[in-house]
């Protein structure tokens, strides 16, 4: 077996293990056991807790004293053992707690994925700009089979969901102890006491390119996690009007948001085109502008005339999500030396993934509830912000649904409560927007096509 197909499954298992969930959480969350929203958010955000220090933290051991395969394959062994758990919690507070723990196995092992990539393929005589894309794309179908699979299963809102990505990640684990052996770099016994600890890495901070990159990738990683966690309930939310209620998109809302994946395919393997192209920052910047299109196109979208807008959105995702996280992560593979590039890798995990992720998520959230949300004391109201009129009986049982009583003058029990997508898109495609300009002005960097080639392992 090649090590082009074994890292291609790895690959593969890599992303299906986490698409398997990632997605439908939410429908097992708020469908199957009915809890409040308030602490939804808090799932998405322990994705970001787990990548501020895991990270980091596995790259150091990864580089300092066991082999990176080996790590990966006990990470993903105990990731699974938690996935396992998930379905005996009965307490959201308990349920969040025991995400965070499953994370902290998960999150990591993205960015040690990418460091076993590189170094098995430069051990092999391989590209790293060439090679790596077209199996990293074997990484977004595995997350697309996961998701076709949970949905043909019946397990979109059920505990399976965690059953599947459970066994595929025990799977994974055991596979990855095979692969060849991807041992640490930075060993010397005669290093200084920040060298020993492995913190070493940090000192990258210290280089004005290198601290600019990973702010810029703290900043951008706040957009990165938006989607996954509004874009389903954005589009399954236009049932609450009435002439949108029926229609393709919300009957398959999570079918539309797998054209973000496809998209991804695509984009992952036309990225050693840009890079030799435009270099290293430019598709960085591209990848900025792509955002501001996500989030806009999803502003002005709607399921019926502007259905081709929430389409081309989910193309656009594709370019938006990709060209920075493997364009970042061959910045740091291209600029790096090799007895630190476990630990920068993970230091860029743990800007995007982690401090960028955890203070978009939670300002997100805080925007959303204190300026994008609506509240309605009647049915005149609600009828003029959903285009339709007081007595449409596809709002009344909406209002109905949600435990309202409608008196007959048109008042409510209570307020109907609604989200203002339009602005809340175009508030994210605002912020995408001044991140690229500042990148653009601020960021330099001269991109060397030799540079990956030269690398040494």
């Amino acid at each position: 077996m090649s090590i082009k197909f074994r890292l291609i499954l790895m690959s593969f298992l890599q992303f299906f293990v986490w698409g398997a969930w990632l997605i439908t959480i939410a429908n097992y969350w708020f469908g199957t056991k009915h809890w409040e929203g308030t602490q939804f958010g808090l799932v998405f955000g322990t994705m970001g807790i787990a990548s501020i220090i895991m990270p980091t933290l596995t790259g150091i051991i990864a580089d300092k004293w066991v082999n990176a395969e080996k790590l990966y394959g006990v990470l993903h062994i105990l990731y699974a053992a938690v996935l396992f758990y998930i379905p005996q919690v009965s307490s959201p507070s308990v349920f969040v707690g025991v995400m965070l723990v499953a994370m902290c196995f998960y999150m990591p092992t993205i960015a040690l994925s990418n460091s076993i990539s590189y170094t098995l393929l430069k051990n092999n005589g391989g590209d790293v700009v060439k090679d790596f894309p077209p199996i990293r794309v074997w990484g977004t179908i595995g997350f697309i089979a996961a998701m076709w699979t949970t949905n043909l299963t019946g397990s979109k809102a059920s505990e399976f969901q965690f059953y599947i990505a459970g066994i595929s990640a025990v799977i994974l684990g055991v596979y990855a102890l095979t692969l060849p052996a991807c041992k640490p770099q930075n060993t010397k016994s005669n290093a200084n006491s920040m060298e020993t600890l492995g913190l070493d890495a940090f000192g990258l901070f210290s280089q004005y390119k290198m601290a600019l990159f990973f702010i810029f990738a703290m900043f951008l990683g706040g957009a990165l996690q938006l989607t996954n966690a509004y874009g389903d309930l954005f589009l399954s939310e236009f049932e609450n009007y009435p002439k949108y209620a029926d229609s393709f998109v919300v009957k398959y809302s999570t079918i539309i948001m797998s054209i973000s994946q496809i998209s991804e395919t695509l984009f992952i393997l036309a990225i050693p085109f840009f890079l030799k192209r435009f270099g290293i920052k430019q598709v960085m910047l591209i990848s900025m502008l792509a955002w501001v299109l996500r989030f806009g196109l999803f502003g002005f979208g709607d399921p019926v005339n502007g259905l081709w807008m929430i389409i081309l959105s989910c193309i656009v995702y594709g370019m938006a999500f990709d060209f920075f996280n493997i364009s970042g992560s061959l910045f740091i593979e291209t600029t790096t030396s090799a007895k630190i590039r476990s630990s920068a890798q993970g230091i860029f995990m743990m800007m995007t993934n982690g401090f960028g992720a955890v203070i978009g998520s939670f300002t997100a959230g805080w925007l959303i509830d204190k300026y994008f949300t609506l509240s309605y004391n009647n049915a005149s109201g609600l009828a003029s912000f959903l285009g339709t009129t007081p007595d449409n009986a596809k709002m009344l049982e909406v209002v109905k649904n949600s435990g309202v009583q409608v008196t007959a003058d048109g008042a409510f029990s209570a307020p109907v409560m609604m989200k203002d997508w339009h602005n809340i898109w175009l508030a994210f495609a605002a912020y995408a927007l001044v991140i690229a300009i500042a990148f653009a002005i601020m960021f330099k960097h001269k991109h060397d096509p030799k540079a990956v080639e030269n690398i040494s392992h």
